[in-house]
């Protein structure tokens, strides 16, 4: 299936690609479907392109290749919906983006997908996690 993008143009995907959130991602919560794309120059990144919008593409990264010790606590109702055997297999990832002081992550809000099933959910962490947390220019440098 062809999926139209303003950042990558036109993209040729497999049908079982498309990760459905039935709940949307907050703010965007009309998006439903998406696919998870590579980015060409930086293996740590990745993009969430919205498969009916063209123009909303997400930065995303695995919050522990950053932030090594992040843990996530949600309540395993917030987790139902993803029918994960098993909360380890999850795929855990946090959306990028920039501000005027440098790169941050929301690690509050991370994105879980059960890749197996292509669900996939934005939930809400537990305790004390930063909306906005700065990334350091080492820790761009180590994965670039």
């Amino acid at each position: 299936m062809q999926v139209r993008t303003t950042r990558f143009a036109n993209v040729e995907v497999q049908a079982e690609d498309v990760i459905r959130f039935s709940e949307g991602i907050l703010g965007l919560e009309d998006c439903h479907t998406w696919v998870l794309l590579a980015d060409a120059q930086n293996e740590a990144l990745g993009w969430l392109q919205s498969t009916t919008r063209a123009a909303v593409a997400l930065a995303v990264v695995t919050p522990r290749r950053f932030v090594p010790d992040y843990q996530l606590r949600v309540f395993r109702r917030e987790l139902a919906s993803l029918d994960l055997a098993r909360p380890e297999d999850a795929q855990v990832l946090v959306i990028v983006a920039k501000n005027e002081r440098g790169i941050t992550l929301n690690l509050k809000a991370p994105i879980v997908m059960n890749l197996e099933k292509r669900l996939g959910r934005q939930v809400i962490a537990n305790g004390e996690m930063p909306l906005q947390y700065e990334l350091t220019p080492t820790a761009l440098r180590k994965t670039a």
